[in-house]
């Protein structure tokens, strides 16, 4: 079986070949931001998959926010630059959560925890995180935890 990283090598190698200059780019990026996060710290150490995939997860956010940003201040062309590295890592991360997946992980999650106001909302993320790591956006996470104890 073969590791993330690996795969993401293997694929910028077929990125090269194609003379795949957008895959070549974000995919260089991406290797470049797993091996930055290796070496971060006091000892170098290999990323387990999960790992790469919060580092990836991390990338695309970037490339959200600045397509986003791009496309408010007019630069067009920019923001689809970013908005083609995002799906390119798209195809490396997990399958991002629907609503009603989100909805249910959330009401399970306020259950086992016990939660019965918002005060307690600290205790369902703790529970929730590790569950929607790569497929929820942090925010749409703890609003539906919010819309769900308030109206609980």
């Amino acid at each position: 079986m073969t590791t993330l990283k690996q795969r993401l090598r293997a694929d910028l190698t077929v990125a090269l070949k194609a003379r795949d200059e957008v895959t070549l780019a974000t995919l260089r990026m991406a290797l470049t931001a797993v091996q930055t996060e290796e070496v971060a710290g006091k000892q170098a150490r290999e990323l387990s998959d999960g790992e790469v995939v919060a580092v990836l997860t991390r990338e695309a956010k970037k490339r959200r926010e600045a397509a986003e940003a791009f496309a408010a201040a007019g630069r067009v062309e920019l923001a689809e630059r970013e908005r083609s590295e995002g799906e390119v890592l798209a195809r490396y991360l997990p399958a991002p959560l629907s609503e009603q997946e989100l909805t249910e992980l959330v009401r399970a999650a306020i259950a086992e925890a016990g939660a019965t106001e918002p005060r307690q909302m600290g205790q369902v993320m703790r529970l929730l995180q590790p569950r929607t790591a790569g497929r929820a956006d942090g925010r749409r996470v703890s609003e539906e935890v919010r819309r769900q104890l308030a109206s609980g």
